[in-house]
């Protein structure tokens, strides 16, 4: 793996007594969001839904692997944890930042977050989203459901705030290098005789072709792969990750191939394949002999890691009498959350005009910090979205 920096690294500011965030006054956490019981289900998917015109009775039917674990998502939970654990960071590095957190779809809400923020004080806040890739449902829609609380804010007649967003994360060496420990772990996990032949299988949520083609900025060097940023970004992560398993293990010319989960559209719309239970069988069918599955599209265990990988996939794998094992995804790991720190602080010094060094791993190298106006388009036709040029 290499460090990508940008040109005019030596024009970084010099090292300061205290961690300096300005002009950044606050950071907000904003994730997807999940239910936390049975009753919060289906009103959680009405939300996750809105403006599609599914019945009810659906939602319910939908809503049957949130059923298997008593209704509750782990989603929020993990939340709180990777808050406290932030907090704590920021505070051992001198950070004199407070870390807020609104959800997309359910409490904490999003504009309930920007209000307390708002009413604390706080103009200028960075938002770190918990999707790494580009892309409308990891970037886009982040910032879409931004402007719409910040215009919902106005009308209560909120001081006015100034909300920007950290930069990709998927390449940053405090993400992939978890991966890297993660995935060796998994391997660790099978049985001796089927280790060195165990193929990689890096999952991501599928999204429609479509959308996938037109991810990322239209001048982005990731749009010249096919499938636009959103697979460009996870295969260049795929491809660090197997390197450097291959150089942990010694194990040279292992498979590895980039698959997909979760699909949750209508059967008629393309969406990204193979799904993993699909390839599973594939890799069954060709003979391999085990397999772990790497959840690098996800930054925590929540349910779609927990129901389509350790439930529905692993059945799978039952099934065909193949041997997984499921690498961790990043969660807490200090490194992840030293990595949130450095990029805040990244930020704070390109907004101060200076030039500070910029880490990523792989080909694509550090990805923008301020979203073009026409990069991930919204397939249902524009919409005012927050933190854009």
């Amino acid at each position: 793996m290499s460090d990508s920096r940008t040109p005019g690294a030596a024009d970084a500011e010099p090292l300061q007594t205290a961690p300096d965030a300005a002009p950044y006054d606050a950071l907000l956490l904003l994730s997807f969001g999940g239910p936390e019981g049975p009753d919060d289900v289906v009103p959680f998917l009405e939300n996750v839904t809105r403006g599609r015109g599914i019945p009810k009775e659906r939602l319910a039917e939908v809503g049957q692997h949130y059923f298997l674990f008593g209704g509750v998502s782990p989603i929020n939970e993990q939340n709180r944890e990777f808050l406290a654990a932030l907090r704590k960071d920021f505070a051992a590095h001198g950070l004199d930042l407070p870390v807020y957190w609104g959800n997309r779809n359910w409490d904490p809400y999003l504009v309930d977050a920007l209000r307390e923020m708002a009413e604390a004080g706080h103009r200028r806040i960075l938002t770190l989203a918990t999707s790494a890739y580009a892309g409308y449902s990891g970037c886009r829609q982040y910032r879409e459901n931004l402007a719409d609380a910040l215009e919902q804010l106005r009308a209560e007649g909120a001081p006015e705030l100034r909300v920007d967003k950290l930069r990709h994360f998927y390449n940053h060496p405090g993400f992939v290098g978890p991966m890297v420990e993660n995935t060796l772990a998994a391997l660790a996990e099978l049985p001796d005789e089927v280790r060195d032949t165990a193929h990689l299988v890096f999952t991501t949520h599928s999204v429609p072709t479509a959308m996938a083609e037109t991810s990322g900025a239209p001048d982005d060097p990731a749009r010249g792969t096919p499938g636009g940023a959103y697979v460009a970004q996870h295969l260049d992560v795929a491809r660090l990750v197997a390197g450097a398993v291959a150089e942990a293990t010694g194990i040279i010319g292992r498979h590895w191939e980039l698959v997909y989960q979760s699909r949750s559209g209508a059967p008629h719309i393309p969406w990204l394949e193979p799904d993993v239970c699909d390839h599973l069988e594939a890799l069954h069918a060709k003979g391999a002999e085990a397999a772990v599955m790497v959840p690098i599209g996800f930054v925590s265990d929540h349910m779609e890691v927990k129901y389509d990988l350790d439930t529905e996939a692993r059945a799978k794998a039952a099934e065909l009498g193949l041997p997984v094992a499921r690498a961790a995804t990043v969660g807490c790991d200090a490194r992840f959350v030293a990595a949130v720190r450095e990029l805040v602080l990244e930020r704070a010094a390109t907004e101060r005009g200076t030039r500070p060094p910029r880490c990523a791993f792989g080909a694509l190298g550090p990805s923008h910090d301020v979203c073009p106006v026409d990069c991930c388009p919204n397939p249902r036709g524009p919409r005012p979205a927050a933190a854009q040029a």
